[in-house]
């Protein structure tokens, strides 16, 4: 019961000074709180930036929804050129390289054919995602560690192709590529 004493305190210590640090909402002692939800908010849009240019051929992508918590947010993009099914592994372990090589941490993969999915983690607890979806459409989604309270502005990036930013929905991927929408692997 010590242990269990010891790390509810720690809780409860990250939720008294509302300034967590680490991943899920983990109290660290030996970090400081750098940043408040829109500095995550632009770090997140830094991860996105980063590993959509590592995407060769480029694909057309859009902002999706930004979420924020009490002390978190989370910041997604959904790609809207279609990667066929027999490309998605290529996209996928794109991706999980180049998560790799920059030292994200690997949690899980999904292998299932139609929604398959990467989870990973930054050094500096930011957790990232990509999932296919319905239809193949891919998402990427970066979420951020329990920081300090902020207002959030929308992202400053532009998205390559239309804005889906007043659409009740983003369409499904509607953006034919010569490589990634290729029926052969």
């Amino acid at each position: 019961m010590r242990g269990a004493a010891k790390v509810v305190m720690l809780l409860a210590s990250c939720a008294l000074i509302s300034s967590c640090v680490g991943s899920g909402g983990k109290f660290n002692e030996d970090e400081e709180v750098g940043m408040d939800i829109q500095e995550a908010a632009e770090h997140a849009d830094g991860l996105l930036n980063d590993v959509l240019k590592e995407i060769r051929p480029e694909v057309q992508w859009t902002h999706g929804p930004t979420t924020t918590g009490s002390c978190d947010v989370t910041r997604r993009r959904a790609i809207m050129t279609i990667v066929s099914a027999e490309r998605r592994g290529s996209f996928l372990g794109l991706v999980e390289r180049f998560w790799r090589k920059n030292n994200y941490k690997i949690k899980a993969i999904n292998n299932d054919l139609d929604v398959p999915a990467i989870f990973a983690q930054t050094r500096d607890g930011f957790g990232v995602s990509l999932i296919v979806g319905g239809q193949g459409q891919v998402f990427l989604e970066v979420d951020s560690p329990c920081v300090r309270e902020s207002e959030v502005a929308e992202p400053m990036t532009a998205p390559n192709g239309p804005s889906y930013a007043d659409a009740e929905v983003i369409p499904r991927p509607n953006v034919r590529s010569d490589f990634w929408s290729a029926g052969a692997p």
